[in-house]
Formats: structure tokens, C-alpha cells, sequence
């Protein structure tokens, strides 16, 4: 009890600080939202630049305007957008789908692709697969993940004609067709992250005693990996999954500008060129509060698949 209120209060310091840090840093980007707000240069007048900031409450001091920011994203309202003239959160609610959908095929493509050549790789260490598979996967990470997506592109959709060029597409099977290129651009690097994580998990449970004896009493290999070994490596390789499912959610602005898809990293990216300011501040937030979601339920998750963190627990 008292470490789930210590986990809720660190979890809600933490999205005290970091929206204050995302508020405050709209001071220090370049450019005057009041400037962009009012258009036309021929307009701006002491007068209108007064209406200006006090409709947006811009003439009130930074902490006074953070108060009333914070205060109505709590409820959900998260502005108005300057460039589109509609709620934030509607615009964001537009955009989140494609971004969501991008997201779960790349994590799927890269958990499957990851542990499985992880477990392959543990289980032929010192081999010629293991040492393919880690120079594969040493390379996969090096390269990035626009190259990567531009030469999908170039091959799969100009060169075959496989795929779309652009878009996230509409409806189940058509935005399948859509992001299974960007998918795989986005899950390459994640795919050597997960598969490195769960070789050195699996080569660490595989060198246990308990697992010697389980083989010494001729125990199938397939039940010793599956009993012995996955069981008690799982949960180093389910962090690093969550992590790098939280770092996609927040970090999907390159492969949806090289796809054109109309995600959230594409809305940062057009909001930033065009000092659109609450959405800036609106997909900033997003990404702090998706990070904590996820890790959050891995610590939850995590007991269930390790009874050894799950009896420290309750003895703790």
C-alpha cells in the first residue's frame, strides 16, 4: 500500500514538473505567438496586440498562465489551436489513430522478430548463427530509421508497387496496406535492441545451477527452455519491450513525415514550423503521459511473470 501511494505521488510530481518544463519552454522557442496570431503584419497595432494577449491571457505572468493552462488541461481541454482554429483536442483525437495503429504493427513485427532471434541466438551461442545474428542486428540499429524508410519506399512502392507511398489509409484492411512499410522502418532498430536484451537474459538463465540440474535429470530441452529458462528471463526482456514501445509512441515524427502519414509526430512537426504553440504543448504532454502509462504497467505486470519480485513484494 504505501509503495503504490509512493508510486502515485512519484508519478504525479513528475507530471507537475515535466508539463512546467513543456509550458515554460514555449517562452524560449524562437518566434512571438502573438505576431503569428494576429497574420497580417499591417495589423499589428499596440491595440491589437493588447486584445491579442489578453484573449490568450498572455499579458498574465508565466506561473499565473501556466495555473490556467494546467488547470483546464486537467478537465481535457487542451486549447485552441492557432493554425486550425479548432480544439486541440479534437485535432488531436484525428490524429492519434493512425499514430496508435503505426505503433501496434511495429510492435508486434518487433517483439516477435526480437525475442525470436534473441532465443536463437542464446541457444546457438558461439555459432555461426549467433555470431550472423548479431552482426545483422549491430547493423540494423546503425542504420536510420528514415534511411530505412526511404529505401522501402524506393523498393517496395515506386520500384514493385506493393505499397502506398504516402498515407495511413482508411479502414481495417486498407490501413494495414498503408503501414506495414512504415512499420517495418520504425521496428528495425528495435528489433536488435530486443533481440541483444533477450540473448543475454536467456545465455544468463541458461548458465543457472537449477538449470544444469533440471538437464542433468534429462528434462526435453523444449520444456527446460520454456520452464526454466523463458520463465525467469522474461522480465528483463518485458522492460525493454515497454521501453521501447514508450520511446515509439513518443518518437514516430520521422517515419510519418517520410511516409506523409498524419499522425501526432507529423502534427508536432507541422505545429513546431508554425509556432502553433497549445499543440506543441498538447503532443509534448501526450508523450510524457504515454511514457508513464506504459512503464507504469510493466511494474504492475511485472510480479505476475517473475514470482521471485512478486514474493520480495510481500516481504517488503
Amino acid at each position: 500500500m504505501i509503495r503504490a501511494a509512493t508510486r502515485l505521488a512519484g508519478m504525479i510530481l513528475t507530471l507537475v514538473v515535466s508539463s512546467f518544463i513543456i509550458f515554460a519552454a514555449m517562452y524560449a522557442a524562437p518566434g512571438d505567438p502573438v505576431t503569428f496570431l494576429i497574420g497580417n503584419p499591417e495589423n499589428i497595432t499596440p491595440e491589437r496586440v493588447a486584445e491579442v494577449k489578453a484573449q490568450y491571457n498572455l499579458d498574465q505572468p508565466l506561473l499565473v498562465q501556466y495555473g490556467l493552462w494546467a488547470s483546464q488541461a486537467f478537465v481535457g481541454n487542451l486549447g485552441t489551436s492557432f493554425q486550425y482554429h479548432q480544439p486541440v483536442a479534437e485535432l488531436m483525437a484525428t490524429r492519434l489513430p493512425a499514430t496508435l495503429a503505426l505503433v501496434a504493427i511495429a510492435s508486434v513485427l518487433f517483439i516477435v522478430a526480437g525475442v525470436g532471434l534473441g532465443i536463437l541466438s542464446a541457444l546457438r551461442q558461439g555459432k555461426r548463427t549467433d555470431s550472423t545474428i548479431t552482426a545483422a542486428t549491430t547493423l540494423a540499429a546503425s542504420v536510420p530509421s528514415f534511411v530505412i524508410g526511404l529505401l522501402l519506399v524506393s523498393i517496395f512502392s515506386v520500384q514493385l508497387g506493393w505499397f502506398p507511398v504516402s498515407g495511413a489509409g482508411e479502414g481495417f484492411l486498407d490501413r494495414l496496406h498503408h503501414l506495414v512499410l512504415p512499420a517495418v522502418a520504425l521496428a528495425v532498430g528495435a528489433v536488435a535492441i530486443v533481440s541483444r536484451v533477450t540473448r543475454q537474459s536467456m545465455v544468463e538463465q541458461l548458465s543457472m545451477d537449477h538449470v544444469e540440474a533440471a538437464r542433468s535429470f534429462g528434462l526435453a530441452p523444449a520444456k527446460l527452455i520454456r520452464r526454466h529458462v523463458l520463465r525467469n528471463a522474461w522480465g528483463p526482456i518485458l522492460t525493454m519491450v515497454a521501453l521501447v514501445v514508450a520511446s515509439m509512441l513518443a518518437g514516430t515524427v520521422v517515419v510519418e513525415s517520410v511516409f506523409g502519414i498524419s499522425g501526432v509526430g507529423k502534427l508536432l512537426v507541422d505545429a513546431i514550423n508554425t509556432h502553433d504553440f497549445p499543440v506543441v504543448q498538447a503532443v509534448l504532454l501526450y508523450m510524457v503521459i504515454t511514457y508513464m502509462v506504459v512503464t507504469t504497467l510493466v511494474d504492475l505486470v511485472h510480479p505476475l511473470l517473475d514470482p521471485r519480485i512478486k514474493a520480495k513484494d510481500k516481504k517488503s
